[in-house]
């Protein structure tokens, strides 16, 4: 059973030429039964965020105390 979960940055960043700002929030659905979408080392937000804005959180250092998230279902 999956999770849908609302992902929004806390703050902006700007790390190593990339930049993350408020506004670029996500819907991921994680793949399994889960209450963080951060467990499997943000495998589908880093997904996410690399599809719809092109953002490489791994070269950004991120973490999951950047974000704020919210289950949806």
């Amino acid at each position: 059973m999956s999770k849908v979960f609302q992902i929004i940055p806390r703050h902006t960043k700007r790390v190593n030429g990339t930049t993350l700002t408020p506004e670029m929030t996500i819907i991921v659905t994680t793949q399994s039964h889960t209450t963080t979408p951060f467990y499997n080392g943000a495998k589908e937000v880093q997904e996410a965020y690399m599809r719809l804005y092109g953002f490489d959180y791994k070269k950004a250092c991120c973490s999951a105390n950047d974000f704020d998230f919210k289950k949806l279902d």
